[in-house]
């Protein structure tokens, strides 16, 4: 399976714009606006955004951020673990320091009582201390079907580490440089769920974003093998979050490709058309979450691919 119907999210106490990942995700706004109210706002959009989630049939586990310690970017669990479904889970090495107080065995016990199987823990969060980070699913885009794994390389998405993951998960590794134009230079994109989402049978990507030639054909190249119609945005589009998507399923095994409203006001008709010949469009107001969190719809979204025990 590609797409998973269970989700799970963390709702936010906390939530700020973090100094520590400011350093290089480029996608990150000052706000004029006290920490408390960005946070009363923040848990504001993530309420409506799991009710719209729920009403289409979307199973989503909310677990409450604690006030200790300072998780400001808790609202972002995609970045530290995955689960699988051969009950594998990986928890992943941050860039932040910070960011790794997110990680909570306690969140395995609550997945658990919901009926999920764990059968194994493959922890690469040691490589923080090299200096070496893969931040979860943010870096790495899974194509669970066709057995590929996709990653932008950035100081957030180690090579070797990526590679290890691929062994240990059995993932084709496809690998690349994404870059963005930051004050006239182009810098890597902090995480390959930005500028790209995979869907089951399309892919919505920023080609302009590769700028090796060779890389771009190889990746292009691998998601026309596989059949993945391929819906190109530009950077501008990226910058509204339009590559931060993410398909599920609903009820009834209906799909639907969710996004922040910024996002799908950035398509155009023809690119909002090209999805919805697939499946509908969920979008939900994420503007507060993220001018100052630098992400979006995709990265509060945990999949939960895990088998029921």
């Amino acid at each position: 399976m590609q797409i998973t119907n269970t989700i799970l999210m963390i709702r936010p106490v906390s939530f700020r714009m973090n100094e520590q990942t400011a350093v290089n995700n480029y996608f990150m706004e000052d706000i004029d606006l006290k920490n408390q109210e960005i946070n009363q706002k923040a848990q504001e959009e993530f309420d409506a955004f799991v009710s719209a989630l729920k009403n289409k049939g979307v199973n989503v586990i909310v677990i409450d951020d604690t006030k200790e310690p300072d998780t400001p970017d808790s609202i972002f669990p995609n970045n530290w673990i995955s689960f699988h479904s051969n009950g594998f889970v990986g928890v992943y090495p941050m860039f932040a320091e910070n960011r790794r107080n997110e990680r909570r065995e306690d969140i395995f016990l609550t997945l658990e009582e919901n009926g999920f199987k764990i059968n194994e823990v493959i922890d690469y969060t040691s490589a923080e201390d090299e200096g070496l980070f893969l931040e979860g699913t943010g870096s790495i885009l899974i194509d669970r079907v066709n057995k590929k794994a996709y990653c932008a390389l950035s100081q957030r998405a180690n090579e070797d580490l990526f590679i290890e993951f691929c062994e240990d998960f059995d993932f084709f590794p496809v690998i690349f440089t994404a870059n963005q134009s930051v004050d006239g230079k182009r810098l890597p994109i902090y995480h390959t769920n930005v500028m790209m989402a995979l869907a089951e049978n399309f892919v919505v990507i920023c080609t302009d974003s590769i700028d090796d030639k060779k890389e771009r054909k190889n990746v292009l190249d691998h998601l026309k093998i596989d059949g993945k119609e391929i819906i190109t945005i530009t950077e501008k589009q990226m910058h509204h979050f339009a590559g931060n998507m993410l398909q599920v399923l609903g009820s009834e095994g209906r799909k639907y490709m969710v996004m922040s409203t910024a996002a799908f006001n950035s398509l155009t008709p023809k690119q909002i058309a090209q999805i919805e010949n697939h499946c509908p469009i969920l979008h939900s107001s994420l503007d507060t979450i993220e001018t100052c969190g630098g992400g979006s719809a995709r990265c509060m979204m945990a999949e939960v691919f895990l088998p029921k025990s």
